[in-house]
């Protein structure tokens, strides 16, 4: 039996694993992730994120997607690994350090009654040069990038926040077709990795609405670090704050590029949903 955790930010949901006191021996790490994920078959899931001791900071994250496919970073993710590690007792830091591929990020834990509320993530400098996103493109930044679909074109800005993704504005946000136009763009020639794609609706210079389509995933309802990246698409454009909300399907997080370190702040919350045990034919 496998215990886990079903913790959620902003909707976008994951199954979490304890690998710190104890290891998870399993053949094929991919296929599980494909497991928990199934809504049908299984818990149920955006994707799955293993927790484990690190030698270069407090923890480490590795997460999957539900496809099985390993992702560099995820930014409602990572605030339930704060919120799992404090309320599990793992730790009693209030600011703790974070390993994951797209490099050690750091967490503010916002704790209220011994219980983590909110996390604020030092989501790092966004990456905007083309090779490094990466996105086939001679633009630097890579703004108004063309992408044609069958029947129309859209233009979009990448930015990567440790994970590609490219941003387009469309008039009706609401009844915008995501399932139709979303896949089409993250399988687009233009992105060897594939891409995560947000669609914006840019209400005022401090609000922004958005719908995700996640590379592996489709669409959920929220991406930190694509809110990360509306933020600074928006900013380099001169269309919004340096400070702005970013209202997503699943609620708002709050987003600050700072001018003086370059550095993009992400704070939300992280929710505890519910824990259980799993068999799973490890064959």
């Amino acid at each position: 039996m496998i215990k886990f955790t079903k913790m959620q930010g902003l909707g976008n949901d994951y199954v979490y694993i304890d690998c710190v006191e104890k290891n998870l021996y399993v053949k094929n790490i991919s296929s599980l992730a494909q497991f928990v994920s199934n809504r049908h078959f299984g818990i149920g899931s955006d994707g799955l994120i293993l927790i484990y001791k690190s030698s270069l900071a407090d923890f480490k994250m590795r997460m999957l997607n539900s496809d099985g496919t390993e992702a560099e970073m995820c930014g409602n993710g990572i605030r339930c690994v704060g919120k799992y590690v404090y309320d599990k007792g793992l730790t009693t830091k209030e600011t703790i350090t974070i390993e994951t591929l797209a490099g050690i990020k750091t967490l503010k834990l916002n704790v209220k009654s011994g219980k983590v509320e909110t996390v604020t993530v030092d989501m790092g400098e966004p990456i905007l040069q083309a090779e490094k996103i990466p996105v086939l493109s001679n633009k630097q930044p890579v703004q108004g990038l063309e992408i044609k679909t069958e029947d129309r074109t859209f233009l979009v800005d990448c930015v990567s926040m440790g994970n590609p993704h490219a941003i387009t504005e469309v008039e009706d946000l609401e009844n915008f077709k995501i399932e139709k136009y979303g896949p089409v763009i993250e399988k687009d020639k233009h992105f060897p990795n594939k891409v995560n794609v947000e669609f914006i609706q840019i209400i005022n210079p401090q609000r922004v609405k958005a719908r995700v389509w996640e590379r592996g995933s489709g669409e959920t309802f929220a991406c930190g670090t694509g809110a990360c990246s509306i933020a600074v698409a928006c900013i380099l454009k001169g269309k919004t704050e340096r400070k702005v909300n970013i209202e997503l399907l699943g609620g708002n997080l709050q987003i600050e590029w700072n001018k003086e370190n370059n550095h993009v702040y992400m704070t939300g919350p992280a929710t505890t949903i519910y824990e259980g045990e799993f068999e799973y034919d490890n064959n």
